[in-house]
């Protein structure tokens, strides 16, 4: 982060550099350090500009001009998210800011940076990335401004953006500027998206190798302007691009192309193992002299896996990290566990040991999940054509493979390691899969549940479940019934958090009166309820947008912030903040 730790390491000029809109806390869930440790691992160097100033290009000069190119991010999440609740109010607070203080990065993070970055060093390759870059690659609905806006890269500016999991295309162009061949090489890496110029026949001048095979015309931006539903089909055909995962697109937007290469392909067990072996100290720089909060929240989690096969409509994950489970061994997982355990923290009844928060991912029960399908086509006996929008709605798919009994197994192993106390699962489980293993679901309950379980029913309503893709109603019920009643013998008091959210395209004020009817029967008073939030990429959001489900058939939208806090509230009438994670 400074020369002085550049001439530390012998460093007198860095390969690449990241400007990031998080502070730098040296550990795997920010995107930006895990690259920097996967390219100095192959041999790279790497600096990270943390939350630099936005009105003048001096926080990036410190360390000199990097000699291949800079790598651009918002950071964790997308800017305007981090700024602003669903009823566009401002956040007070940053968990991945130094003192938890908001403001520390910009509005649109990876244009304004972007932007400076073309002041700092002129003719230098820009790529864009991380989760505001990946669901803003195409035409895409912002909802803070009401508007439908082009591909980030066309107001960016930048020379390429990666979308999805980064780590190949980002080596991937580290490689290809090595060795010379300048920014136009950079063009055709899986997992990227760039601009072309448009022939008199509106098609990109400049076309792949595979192009004319796979390729996939996405509606022009000005068409999606004219008809609001084609950002639904656009969404869709995304969706089977990223799980069909050899399918090139492009878009039309302004006499120009925005060019989509297939996804990059997951990291295997092997890679995922390696990446994760990384040296991070788990630590927020030193420089900083106030706490970051999310270290807090990170400092005992551990990430087993990455991708969900649940596929909810509201949910970013299938368009960034993917369906595919890319899980890591357990030796790996339990290398990890041990490293902690050495730390040998004291708890406040003081008794030796660490208490592991969450081993898990997106779906904590979805490690080593795999498509039976997907491996049937590779070993020839089957072409890979699946046209489902989730592995588990309607219902769960015969060929989606969970083998839960594993996943128990892991967790058995890691709180019998030296130096833990006890094990947890706080990144929740899917409740669908669960009831699927019997032994598995007595596990999750009996020995790994600490007091709260959570869970996602979301909804009561069976219309509003099936356009969130979620599972109807009973089988959270049933789950329910099988929790409290293995909880009771096992001589615990344990509770189900449930996660519910108001104002989804297609709910309405009847819909959330029926839910808190649903709750007031089994006298639960939630204290948080999450207010649908339209952020771009998702099929929820093209719900919004165009006020249409995915069959194009007509529905209500809670569209004015009046209509959005009139069935929050429903929920929450005694609660006069406005709670809307």
């Amino acid at each position: 982060m400074s020369r002085r730790e550049m001439d530390i390491l012998g460093w007198d000029s860095l390969d690449v550099l990241f400007i990031s809109g998080d502070a730098y806390v040296d550990h795997a869930s920010f995107g930006c350090v895990l690259l920097a440790r996967w390219l100095v691992l192959h041999g790279f160097r790497a600096g990270i500009v943390a939350q630099p100033r936005w009105d003048r290009p001096d926080d990036l000069l410190a360390m000199g001009r990097p000699r291949l190119f800079a790598g651009i991010s918002a950071g964790a999440v997308d800017s305007l998210l981090a700024h602003y609740t669903a009823f566009r109010k401002k956040r007070h607070d940053d968990a991945y800011t130094p003192g938890g203080k908001a403001g520390a990065r910009p509005n649109r993070a990876c244009i304004v940076y972007a932007n400076l970055a073309r002041q700092a060093f002129p003719g230098l390759p820009l790529i864009l990335g991380g989760i505001e870059a990946s669901l803003r690659r195409v035409s895409h609905y912002d909802f803070w401004t009401d508007q439908l806006r082009r591909p980030i890269l066309m107001d960016a500016k930048a020379d390429l953006l990666v979308w999805g999991m980064g780590e190949r295309a980002v080596l991937e162009c580290a490689y290809r500027l090595q060795a010379g061949s300048g920014r136009a090489s950079l063009s055709g890496i899986a997992g990227t998206a760039w601009l072309e110029k448009l022939d008199a026949q509106g098609e990109p001048i400049h076309l792949p190798t595979g192009f004319a095979a796979s390729g996939l015309r996405l509606p022009a931006h000005h068409e999606i302007q004219k008809d609001p539903f084609l950002l639904m089909r656009m969404t869709q055909q995304l969706e089977q691009q990223v799980h069909q995962g050899r399918t090139w697109a492009f878009q039309p937007v302004d006499g120009r192309a925005l060019v989509l290469a297939p996804p990059a392909r997951p990291l295997n067990t092997d890679e995922m193992d390696r990446l994760y072996s990384l040296p991070f100290t788990r630590r927020a720089h030193p420089s900083y002299d106030r706490p970051v909060p999310a270290v807090e929240m990170l400092q005992t989690s551990i990430t087993s896996h990455r991708g969900c096969g649940g596929g909810c409509s509201f949910c970013s994950l299938a368009l960034h990290q993917g369906r595919h489970i890319s899980s890591r061994s357990q030796a790996s997982i339990l290398d990890e566990v041990r490293l902690l355990g050495m730390q040998k923290r004291k708890s406040r009844r003081g008794r030796e040991g660490i208490a592991i928060s969450d081993i898990g991912g997106p779906t904590a029960n979805m490690w080593q999940a795999h498509c039976a399908l997907r491996e049937k086509s590779r070993a020839g006996d089957l072409p890979f054509n699946c046209r489902r929008a989730s592995c588990c709605f309607p219902r769960v798919c015969q060929y989606f493979v969970t083998p839960q009994h594993e996943h128990v197994s892991l967790l058995r192993a890691a709180a019998r390691q030296p130096g833990v106390r006890q094990v947890r699962v706080a990144s929740g489980i899917r409740a669908d899969l669960a009831e699927r293993d019997a032994l598995a679901l007595e596990a999750y309950t009996g020995e790994f549940t600490g007091g709260q379980l959570k869970l996602a029913p979301e909804h009561s309503a069976p219309d509003v479940l099936e356009r969130m893709r979620k599972p109807p109603l009973r089988v959270f019920e049933k789950f329910l019934e099988n929790f409290i009643r293995q909880s009771r013998a096992a001589g615990r008091e344990q509770y189900v958090i449930p996660y519910l959210m108001s104002a989804f395209p297609g709910c309405t004020d009847d819909d959330m009166r029926a839910l808190a009817s649903w709750l007031s029967q089994r006298h639960w008073s939630p204290q948080q309820t999450q207010c649908f939030i339209p952020t771009p990429g998702t099929i929820a959001t093209a719900m919004f947008y165009s006020g249409k489900d995915e069959t194009g058939r007509d529905i209500y939208v809670a569209r004015s912030d009046a209509a959005r806090l009139r069935q929050h509230r429903i929920l929450m009438p005694r609660k006069r903040g406005l709670t809307d994670a």
